[in-house]
């Protein structure tokens, strides 16, 4: 029983398969329609003409003999009457007319010598009556013509098809020309319309088996067709998941191999191409890396020179000539400023190159927020709206980061006082819930034409301000790090003035891949492997947004 029940539904599946495989708007279902459609305008346009040919040639042949027959009949055995008949003698005609080779029925109207009407039929009282000759036919036959030079007949031969009880007939109807019976005769053709009958049926049944040969030929036409497309959709599908190596198999010279062998040299050039701008990139980001670590040991020694001269110019009575002030202290700011932007610098090409991981930890969101504008001096610039207990499971100090690039950038180039709001976002499973950090200054707000680029690198709201105290890596670095938490950053102009930052983190980043190699709390970040050093960032530049 089992067994049984496996069969069917293996059976249901494969039914299943087909009709989803011949969904209403696939190729493959409209190449079958149409080949049925013209098949079975074909056929029905072939088998209808077939048929009104051979009922009209059935029709006529029997119809010219038994008219024929009848003619003859009436000329030589009704045409032998007196002109005042008996009704003997119209009843033994009629009776002898009814056994022609024809065998119709006959009924003959004549006149005694009193001039009433009298009636001789073939088939007793319960033969042919002049009530089944239709009304029409006998006016016509009775109606007498007045001819011309090439018509000498006064009386016409009149014939008509009449259907009575489901049965066809055939009945005609002549007068004896210079006096004499009035003939009618009736004859059956139900021989010939069961032969036309058998006809319709055979029609019919070639016409659903060249209905079906049709769709056969067609579901093997489009088989033969589409496959071919198939496996160019799956090459090419198979090509835009990165699979670049992809070829498809060329057999044959039609146009579908054609086919085939533009889409192996188009994904044989893009693999060329791909391959070489990976080569670039790759050439582009070692270079900006090996630059960042060789410059990292001049600049450790030259900071730490510009660190002596920055205690000297605090120190009072330095002994600085005044001249020369204003020199070391732009020795000084410029060689902070080049020392954050070679460290932006090796911190993007981490994010480039995949190796940014995340080391996670439990933080209480208020706590991380006080902690990050404390450390920067900004308590009497910022308002803090966070309730404390808010954990979520995070990588310190890329939240520090991040936190730090936003309130900074915001100082910086928008209004006092920065507020800072913290809320939580539920979702339908405790994995999917957020938290929600924005971060809203009183400036001027953004451009609307700059808001599209405020994360892109570099980028400058003004050409004529291309310096900033900033290394303008600072908000792309931010989204960064709020991408490798799966988490996202977006920025607007609030309605009451001013821009609004909101990053949107997830409360347990944990729920990314874990690292393979098991360490617990580490997190990769899109693909890398190895630690991002610590110190990183560029605290509190505006990352060139405005």
């Amino acid at each position: 029983m089992t067994q049984g029940r496996g069969g069917l539904r293996g059976w249901f599946a494969g039914r299943g398969k087909t009709l989803s495989g011949l969904r209403f708007t696939s190729l493959r279902l409209r190449l079958v329609v149409v080949f049925a459609l013209v098949a079975l305008t074909a056929a029905v346009s072939a088998s209808g003409i077939a048929y009104w040919l051979n009922r009209e040639a059935v029709l006529t042949r029997t119809q010219d003999a038994v008219l024929r027959d009848f003619q003859q009949e009436m000329r030589n055995r009704a045409g032998a009457l007196p002109v005042h008949q008996t009704q003997d003698q119209l009843q033994r005609t009629a009776g002898q007319m009814a056994n022609s080779s024809q065998r119709f029925s006959v009924l003959l109207v004549g006149q005694d010598a009193d001039g009433r009407a009298l009636y001789g039929n073939s088939g007793g009282l319960s033969g042919f009556a002049l009530e089944d000759v239709p009304e029409s036919l006998r006016t016509a036959v009775n109606k007498e013509h007045t001819g011309d030079s090439s018509d000498k007949s006064a009386y016409h031969l009149y014939w008509q098809r009449v259907t009575e009880h489901g049965t066809p007939y055939l009945v005609a109807g002549t007068r004896i020309i210079g006096g004499g019976p009035t003939g009618y005769m009736l004859k059956s053709l139900e021989p010939e319309a069961k032969d036309l009958n058998s006809l319709a049926w055979s029609l019919g049944v070639a016409t659903a088996l060249a209905l079906v040969g049709a769709a056969l030929l067609a579901q093997a036409a489009a088989t033969t067709v589409l496959k071919p497309v198939h496996r160019l959709g799956v090459a090419a599908r198979r090509l835009g998941e990165g699979r670049l190596d992809t070829r498809l198999r060329v057999s044959g010279t039609d146009e579908l191999a054609d086919l085939s062998r533009t889409f192996n040299n188009a994904a044989e050039a893009l693999e060329k191409r791909v391959a070489d701008m990976a080569a670039r990139d790759e050439a582009s980001r070692r270079f900006v890396a090996d630059m960042s670590h060789e410059l990292r040991t001049p600049l450790t020694a030259i900071t730490a020179v510009t660190e002596v001269l920055e205690e000297e110019l605090e120190f009072e009575g330095g002994g600085f000539d005044p001249m020369i002030e204003p020199a070391v202290r732009l020795v000084v700011s410029e060689t902070r400023r080049l020392n954050d932007l070679v460290e932006n610098l090796m911190e993007v090409t981490r994010f480039d190159a995949g190796t940014a991981r995340l080391v996670l930890d439990d933080v209480d969101i208020a706590d991380q927020i006080t902690a990050c504008i404390d450390a920067r001096a900004w308590l009497d610039a910022v308002e803090l709206d966070a309730e404390r207990g808010i954990h979520a499971r995070l990588d310190p100090r890329r939240l520090d980061v991040i936190l730090a690039n936003l309130i900074g950038n915001a100082l910086k180039h928008g209004g006092s006082p920065v507020r800072v709001s913290v809320r939580e976002e539920g979702g339908e499973t405790p994995e999917s819930a957020q938290m929600v950090i924005q971060v809203r200054d009183h400036g001027p707000g953004i451009p609307e034409d700059v808001l599209p680029h405020v994360f892109d690198r570099f980028y400058k709201a003004s050409a004529s301000r291309p310096r900033s105290e900033g290394s303008g890596l600072g908000l792309s670095i931010a989204l960064n790090n709020a991408h490798i938490h799966g988490g996202d950053i977006s920025a607007a102009n609030s309605p009451d003035g001013g821009a609004v930052f909101t990053l949107r983190l997830p409360r347990d980043a944990s729920a990314l891949t874990e690292d393979p190699a098991g360490d617990e709390g580490d997190v990769r970040g899109r693909g890398g492997s190895g630690r991002a050093k610590d110190g990183g960032a560029d605290e509190g530049s505006k990352g060139g947004a405005r």
